[in-house]
């Protein structure tokens, strides 16, 4: 694998989730590192902010198109595209994602579904149609999976979400290793709280964000929460240096450090989180359902 900073220099890279948040910021800074970047987003309007800013910055944007993830022929023409034109690529990035929190008694199939088809198949179908070429190109690559702290440890409300982000972990568990031979690296990126639009759109089954609660929780979330751009910084360098796993949350390292090396202590700990979001979200449940939302 190259050591240089300039790891994506000339490369071709693909990266989805590009419309905003830390893929937007990825795509900037693999760009200015001196990256070809093939860019896709559900999000075309967004796509086109990103593609613009890159290119106004000197980045090269070889290819870009909007796209379900979570469609499989969606995935399988722009693979064809991109092929037919540039070839296989160098490095693929999984970033693009939905979340919905909820307790399962609240959680309507949708979620569980919706969850599992863009976080989870989403990548699949991506894997599947751009990691055979790279494999049969034989020069090596990069792929790098963006799961989530809940794809690490049990985050109270996440389980939909964290249904997709574990198995995203799992697929990445066994490609480190099935890949290695190929000389393509495998990076397993697990954020914590990060200020992207997915923060601010994400569901809370029960709960109303305009009620006073839901946006205090929502205002310390923010205030505790990684900027995308640092994110991104530690994506790449991570990538550059061979990592497998990569946190952006010293936190959630100490939590799943615990849940590998102290099981009674991430118990209690995991028991506690779950008592306060009960709590705090609960408090936001009830007020949505008092009907005191500020509209």
């Amino acid at each position: 694998m190259a050591t240089s900073r300039s790891h994506v220099k000339g490369r071709r890279v693909f990266i989805t989730g590009a419309a905003g948040g830390i893929g937007r910021a990825v795509a900037r800074r693999a760009a200015a590192q001196g990256a070809v970047l093939l860019l896709t987003d559900i999000d075309a309007d967004g796509l086109d902010a990103t593609v613009r800013s890159v290119r106004a910055a000197g980045g090269d944007v070889a290819y870009a198109r909007a796209a379900d993830i979570a469609s499989y022929d969606d995935v399988r023409a722009m693979a064809g595209e991109i092929h037919a034109d540039g070839g296989p690529v160098d490095v693929v990035m999984n970033v693009a994602g939905i979340s919905a929190w909820g307790t399962v008694e609240r959680l309507e199939h949708r979620h569980w579904r919706s969850m599992v088809e863009v976080d989870l198949m989403g990548p699949i179908h991506v894997i599947e149609s751009f990691l055979p070429a790279m494999v049969a190109a034989g020069r090596g690559g990069n792929l790098v999976n963006v799961s989530s702290a809940a794809g690490l440890i049990g985050l109270p409300w996440h389980a939909p979400y964290s249904a997709a982000k574990f198995g995203l972990c799992g697929i990445s568990e066994v490609l480190r290793f099935d890949l290695r031979r190929h000389g393509i690296g495998v990076t397993l990126v697990c954020p914590g709280a990060v200020a992207t639009p997915l923060a601010d759109t994400v569901e809370i089954v029960g709960v109303d964000r305009n009620t006073p609660t839901a946006r205090r929780l929502h205002a310390a979330f923010l205030k505790r929460a990684a900027a995308p751009e640092e994110v991104a910084e530690t994506i790449l360098e991570g990538m550059r240096r061979g990592r497998y796993l990569v946190h952006t949350s010293g936190g959630i390292r100490v939590l799943h450090g615990l849940k590998r090396l102290a099981p009674p202590l991430y118990v209690l700990a995991m028991r506690l989180a779950n008592r306060a979001a009960d709590r705090a979200l609960g408090a936001a449940a009830r007020s949505s359902q008092a009907g005191v939302g500020v509209r």
